[in-house]
C-alpha cells in the first residue's frame, strides 16, 4: 500500500463548514446624553472649540466642566490646557481658586480661528 502524499491529502480535503455565524457589526459609538451618534458635525463644534469657548467666557470653566463637555478625563483636559492652549496657541491662560474650585479662563486676546490650524491668529488690539 502506498501512503498518500500531501498533495493528495490537500486535493481530497473539503472545507469544513463553519458552525459559528458571523458576528454582527457593532454600531457607532453613542453619546451618553441623547443616545445619538457622536458627531462634531451635528454639534457644530469640535471638542477643542468647546473648551476654547468655555475659557473665553467671563466666568471661565473648571476642569470638571470641561471634562463633562468633552467626555475627556481630567488629566486629558489639563494636558490640552498646557500643550495646546498655552504652548501651541500661546494664549494667556489664567487660573483662580474660588469656592467652587479652580477656574480657568483666557484673558487679553480673542481667538479668531480653530485650534486645529497650524498657527494661531490672534486679534491685535494695538493695530
Amino acid at each position: 500500500m502506498v501512503s498518500p502524499t500531501s498533495e493528495d491529502l490537500m486535493a481530497k480535503s473539503e472545507p469544513k463548514p463553519t458552525s459559528r455565524p458571523k458576528p454582527a457589526k457593532t454600531p457607532k459609538r453613542q453619546s451618553k446624553r441623547n443616545g445619538g451618534p457622536i458627531s462634531a458635525v451635528r454639534s457644530g463644534k469640535t471638542k477643542h472649540d468647546r473648551i476654547l469657548g468655555m475659557l473665553h467666557t467671563r466666568n471661565g470653566a473648571t476642569i470638571a466642566a470641561m471634562a463633562r463637555a468633552t467626555g475627556w478625563q481630567a488629566h486629558s483636559v489639563r494636558g490640552f490646557l498646557a500643550g495646546v492652549v498655552k504652548k501651541k496657541l500661546k494664549q494667556n491662560l489664567t487660573s483662580e481658586k474660588t469656592s467652587s474650585g479652580r477656574v480657568y479662563r483666557i484673558v487679553g486676546s480673542k481667538l479668531l480661528v480653530s485650534s486645529r490650524t497650524a498657527t494661531p491668529e490672534v486679534e491685535n488690539p494695538h493695530a
